[in-house]
């Protein structure tokens, strides 16, 4: 199933032109976000969305108490972002009203334990070549962006893009790798925990081609992204209506401003049809 969407197609991809009410791929302080999920109302409001998915890396966040809730007038959806191992590349998936499974929760812990394992090495070396200490804790959700705004904010000679490009970045000398899951566990884990699985920002993998023929085995892909640069967002839309994919949209917002990129009130019918209805508001 595709849906039309209002999107501009500018120098910076693909972006709201306004009249975005789904903001469907967000993060929060439970893993690299700066917003807390009681701040997620009103970010929303602010930006003029009546509907939000917190999909925070490998977690599903303990402060949304079903898959779906309204707090202060704003649906909020329970999602995830899960990163696989695809073989050719690894890839991220979103799972949208989460409900909680033995088999997921097991894997999320497994998937934050080596997190917090792998930010403390990352920690100890970047300590270690500054001669510094950054006063940042492990903790499960802790990422690279927490260490990167820890180095920023430090006396060291290296901004939050200096502390990636020279320091942690995949290629970096204090770059440490992480356990991620294999792609078919991933699918089958979300499958049965979630009533919408798709395939997040195609055009940010090496392979386009690869990414979206996987997009084809799942209910969704987004299509509606803030890249920064062109894309051809004809082939999402090639793959999304030979597959009967649903097209979804977010602007993957790690600061405090909602709604960069996501869905029309039209565009998000056909996803919204998919998700339960909200609990009543809570907390």
């Amino acid at each position: 199933m595709t849906a039309d969407a209002d999107a501009t197609e500018t120098d910076a991809g693909v972006v709201s032109d306004g009249s975005v009410v789904a903001d469907l791929h967000t993060h929060t302080t439970v893993s690299d976000g700066t917003l807390t999920i009681e701040e997620v109302p009103a970010a929303a409001r602010e930006a003029g969305l009546d509907w939000v998915a917190v999909t925070d890396h490998d977690r599903i966040h303990p402060g949304i108490d079903a898959p779906v809730v309204e707090r202060d007038g704003v649906r909020i959806v329970r999602g995830i972002e899960l990163r696989v191992d695809a073989g050719f590349e690894r890839l991220d998936l979103l799972g949208y009203a989460v409900e909680h499974t033995d088999a997921l929760d097991a894997e999320i812990d497994r998937l934050q334990t080596d997190r917090q394992e792998r930010g403390a090495r990352i920690l100890a070396r970047v300590e270690d070549r500054l001669g510094i200490d950054l006063d940042v804790e492990p903790r499960p959700g802790l990422g690279r962006p927490h260490i990167a705004r820890a180095i920023d904010e430090s006396s060291a000679p290296y901004d939050y893009t200096d502390a990636f490009d020279e320091l942690i970045g995949n290629d970096g000398p204090c770059y440490v790798a992480r356990d991620v899951t294999d792609l078919d566990r991933g699918v089958a884990l979300l499958r049965e925990a979630c009533p919408v699985v798709g395939l997040a920002h195609p055009f940010r993998y090496d392979d386009v081609d690869a990414a979206l023929d996987v997009a084809r085995d799942l209910d969704a892909v987004e299509r509606f992204y803030p890249y920064g640069r062109p894309v051809d967002v004809e082939r999402v839309d090639r793959v999304a209506a030979d597959a009967d994919l649903l097209l979804t949209g977010g602007s993957d917002a790690h600061e405090r401003t909602l709604g960069a990129a996501g869905l029309s009130a039209s565009a998000f019918e056909p996803v919204r049809e998919r998700l339960p209805d909200p609990d009543e508001e809570q907390g």
